[in-house]
């Protein structure tokens, strides 16, 4: 076991001047979640419980309860007999984890209180009987102030820590504030998730061999080389998020969903976005649609001499697909022969805890802070993410990285997550306000490149996957697309979050639920589901084989019109 004490390779001394940059960092970053309201949701809350004394006093009441029904489970486990206390401890908590929180009286207590005080700030928030979006920012807020104080972040409070300090003689306390002052130093206070050194773009992500066939200012379309004697007559467009790098669609070997398409006979091309800087600040929605998916799909008709594609998107690019779509309906144009929407909002009317934070008066203080510098940063944008799962990807880390001095670990999916672009200003406005805010897409409101979108018209059959336990997209919300369409679809519900229960290769663990039957309330639809044991991408290629026309020989790398560029995965992913 090597005990020794790390040192951080070309790491300085924390002067006052580095330390003060870093902590401003941090305190920029509570100014832009103030942007959001978030502390006056609080003040809202206060004014709410005083106004209401009885919702208030019965939830102080059964608080105090929880706290006596604690010391007496706490108390007859020191003395041998395992009485349960108030509330059942969670499952899924990776800061739980340890058997000492069930087993040890004293930490058994600490974690009760901690439960209570999190039923304590949910109840209040009932009791203030607020509006909608004061009580969904209230909510995340003080979900928040209850994880910053919950006692697995502190070293005396918690018996993992405890132990690995009395294993290793205090070296990973030594270890931990190391890390500490790294993280302060490099990341504004916020706690490194992964080691990202093992992995390189083009090598071990997004390494599934191709050409950039085409490039314009806003983005690059990448044709993947054949890997079947045969492919289909049909090719198939991934249409990614910009949020990110295009390849969570192509990950490792192994668990790229644009390998595993090639591997299964589809000639497939992908969009990868720039990483915008102040010069695209007017860059709007209008552009992305026009210069992304219809560009490509002009593009690819060349190439290929296909009439038709079949397109597969994933989150925002998801919903600009539908919007593409919906566009050719108004052109009359016949480009798409069917739609795959992975993890996509289209009816915006019950976004999660995204829609609290995206209020006209907060756009508009958003507006307000992104415009002078054009864009906003994919710093701003990551720590919002993180934060609305702030226990598994914020305080697991803090007690990991910080209080046991665990080395980080190398994970493909964390290291494309800290791989952020920025939002160029326009676009981001144009987006919130028009999909979070109004809704217009699922109203058939919206008018972006000059024409009305109406997703009703759409006609294409479509498979649309959501997960189970996705904070960004709630799969109830997804489902309500089904709905929205005129064509035949087929909706699974995988297992995971937003983005591991994309990144799905075959596996003994994979699972996912249909019901051929598609209900209008998503909990029927869930009632009636059967359960599969393998992965969606496995019913995808079933779904789709039939959808991607004859077999035949593959089409040329590029064109005459349109000649390889450079290899894949290109260049303007690896802007910065």
């Amino acid at each position: 076991m090597d005990l020794s004490i790390p040192r951080l390779a070309g790491q300085k001394a924390p002067t006052r001047g580095r330390l003060k940059r870093a902590f401003g960092r941090a305190f920029n970053f509570v100014d832009q979640l103030d942007a959001t309201g978030l502390s006056r949701s609080l003040l809202a809350e206060a004014a709410g419980v005083v106004r209401r004394p009885l919702g208030s006093g019965a939830a102080v009441g059964r608080f105090l309860l929880g706290e006596v029904s604690s010391l007496v489970a706490s108390a007859a486990r020191m003395a041998g007999a395992p009485l349960t206390g108030p509330l059942p401890p969670p499952t899924k908590d990776r800061r739980f984890s340890d058997r000492a929180w069930e087993e040890n009286a004293f930490f058994y207590h600490l974690l009760q209180e901690h439960l209570l005080r999190e039923r304590l700030a949910q109840e209040l928030i009932d009791a203030a009987a607020m509006s909608p979006t004061q009580a969904g920012k209230a909510r995340f807020m003080s979900q928040l102030v209850v994880d910053v104080l919950s006692p697995s972040n502190f070293l005396w409070t918690n018996p993992a820590a405890l132990k690995r300090a009395f294993e290793t003689g205090g070296l990973s306390v030594v270890r931990g504030f190391l890390s500490f002052l790294e993280d302060v130093r490099t990341r504004g206070g916020w706690p490194k998730q992964v080691d990202g050194s093992a992995f390189q773009v083009g090598k071990n992500l997004a390494a599934t061999p191709g050409k950039v066939v085409f490039r314009n200012h806003l983005m690059e379309l990448i044709q993947y080389g054949p890997q079947t004697p045969e492919t289909y007559r049909v090719p198939l467009l991934f249409s990614p998020p910009w949020i990110n790098k295009y390849y969570i669609m192509d990950l490792a070997p192994g668990r790229s969903f644009a390998e595993w398409a090639v591997k299964h006979g589809h000639t497939t091309f992908a969009i990868s976005y720039r990483n915008p800087d102040a010069s695209m600040q007017d860059v709007s929605l209008d552009d992305y649609l026009l210069d992304g998916p219809v560009a490509a799909t002009r593009v690819i008709r060349e190439i290929t001499g296909a009439p038709k594609v079949n397109v597969a998107a994933l989150c925002l690019g998801g919903t600009l697909a539908t919007m593409f779509l919906a566009y050719l309906n108004e052109t009359r144009e016949d480009w798409v022969n069917s739609v795959t929407l992975l993890n996509t909002l289209v009816d915006f009317s019950e976004p999660g805890m995204l829609g609290a934070l995206t209020d006209e008066k907060t756009i508009a203080r958003i507006g307000r802070r992104i415009a002078a510098r054009g864009y906003l940063t994919a710093e701003e944008m990551g720590s919002t993410f993180s934060l609305l799962r702030a226990s598994d990807l914020v305080f697991s880390y803090v007690a990991s990285r910080w209080l046991m001095g665990e080395p980080l670990q190398p994970f493909d999916l964390l290291a494309w997550n800290g791989d952020g672009t920025r939002m160029p200003a326009r676009m981001h406005l144009d987006y919130l306000r028009a999909c979070y805010l109004e809704n217009r897409l699922a109203k058939d409101e919206m008018v972006v490149g000059g024409q009305h979108l109406r997703p009703s018209t759409i006609r294409q059959d479509a498979f649309i996957l959501a997960a189970v336990d996705d904070h960004i997209t709630p799969w109830k919300s997804s489902f309500k697309t089904t709905r929205l369409l005129a064509g035949k679809v087929r909706f699974l519900l995988s297992s995971s979050g937003h983005i591991a229960g994309i990144v799905n290769p075959p596996h003994k663990n994979a699972v996912y639920w249909v019901n051929d039957r598609l209900e209008a309330d998503p909990e029927l639809w869930r009632a009636g589901a059967s359960r599969r044991n393998e992965s969606w991408w496995e019913e995808w290629a079933r779904w789709m084989s039939p959808r991607a026309g004859a077999l035949g020989p593959p089409p040329p790398m590029g064109s005459s019109g349109h000649p390889p560029l450079m290899d894949a995965p290109g260049a303007y992913i690896l802007e910065h």
